[in-house]
């Protein structure tokens, strides 16, 4: 397993932006696809954005289509999420978690960081 640490977060007024970063060490971070989640009070965990392990594919969930970009980094083992036109509803804690296949799902998770959106 790869473990892994977020960074970046904070409260950002609606409109604003935000990067999140996600350290990873151990195990080889370029083996890994690597995806975003976040989850609200009282909702489920949402899959927002996901980058493959070379970073030529990325895939997002429509509430964040055209705001959010995921990255990669794999000579700094780090992944990113780039977050423009915040809105209220975008607050949650962001979780980056690694997968080595499809297969076996994302069992690497790192702590979280509270994004909070002010209206």
């Amino acid at each position: 397993q790869v473990q892994l640490v977020e960074s970046g977060g904070g409260l950002v007024e609606a409109g604003g932006s935000l990067r999140l970063s996600c350290a990873a060490s151990g195990r080889t971070f370029s083996s890994y696809d690597m995806g975003w989640f976040r989850q609200a009070p009282g909702k489920e965990r949402e899959l927002v954005g996901l980058i493959s392990r070379s970073g030529v594919s990325t895939s997002y969930s429509d509430s964040v289509k055209g705001r959010f970009t995921v990255s990669r980094d794999n000579a700094k083992n780090t992944v990113y999420l780039q977050m423009n036109s915040l809105k209220p509803e975008d607050t949650a804690v962001y979780y980056c978690a690694a997968r080595a296949s499809a297969y076996y799902g994302f069992n690497s998770w790192g702590q979280g960081t509270q994004v909070t959106v002010s209206s």
